[in-house]
């Protein structure tokens, strides 16, 4: 199955509130994406609001719901327990946990789960039993032993963070060592019996080498890459292009 795209809405949430007006609308360009075959809207609510507002939640929720009922919304965030009942409340088809500070400006590493598999095991259990999928944040770095200790937290996927990858848009040699990297990890959770997903700084540059490397690769959620891509191709186009990155036949 081709790579599926899932179009992160935080960017465009983050120009909205420079200003208070209700646009550019995050669930007029959320349909836009999901019309041009993007097969989910991912978010990543923060405590301060600062992007994704709480108030768009049940927007997108019924976006899906009513218009697009194969798409998945993606929620991600640190799991406190505001975040566990906002997604108890909203029921994403994914939930995708990361061990981001809430004063982060964007997450840029993965879960030590040497650290935090304890503390992970109950959460993940509590978001199943919801009927959510459960992805946790983890770096690529290609350790085998944290990934064992990832399935042992009972998650369905990791999610690969490209943050390092997307950085070597100018340095291609350095870019394939991580691409490498990246492809150990994923080759590790196919392993153990898990699902891979992506995401982070990645480009319709630079999705082809990630995607050839892990051919299995489930889903890759983008935002800021894609976001300012629309601003010169529009959104409609923007995905299309995505796809077509991804593998994805038109």
């Amino acid at each position: 199955m081709p790579t599926t795209l899932s179009v992160n809405l935080n960017a465009v949430a983050m120009l909205r509130n420079r200003r208070d007006l209700p646009w550019p609308s995050v669930e007029a360009l959320g349909r836009i994406a999901l019309q041009a075959g993007a097969s989910g809207l991912t978010v990543h609510p923060r405590p301060d609001q600062r992007h994704i507002r709480f108030s768009d939640l049940p927007i997108l929720r019924a976006l899906i719901d009513d218009e697009f009922p194969e798409a998945e919304f993606n929620i991600e965030g640190y799991p406190s327990e505001d975040f566990l009942a906002l997604c108890e409340k909203i029921q994403p088809e994914q939930v995708t946990l990361v061990p981001d500070d809430p004063a982060q400006a964007t997450s840029d590493h993965g879960f030590d789960f040497r650290a935090t598999g304890d503390m992970l095991k109950p959460i993940v259990a509590r978001l199943k039993k919801g009927g959510m999928r459960v992805s946790l944040f983890a770096d690529g770095d290609g350790d085998v032993e944290a990934v064992k200790l990832a399935k042992e937290t009972g998650a369905d996927r990791i999610e690969l963070y490209t943050g390092p990858y997307g950085g070597c848009f100018d340095h291609p040699e350095k870019a394939e060592e991580i691409v490498e990297l990246l492809g150990r990890t994923a080759d590790a959770a196919f392993a153990e019996g898990m699902g891979v997903n992506a995401g982070h700084d990645l480009t319709v540059a630079n999705l082809p080498m990630l995607v050839k490397r892990i051919p299995r690769l489930a889903e890759v959620s983008i935002g800021h890459g894609l976001t300012a891509d629309a601003l010169e191709y529009g959104m409609a186009e923007t995905v299309r292009r995505f796809r077509r990155a991804c593998g994805q036949s038109l």
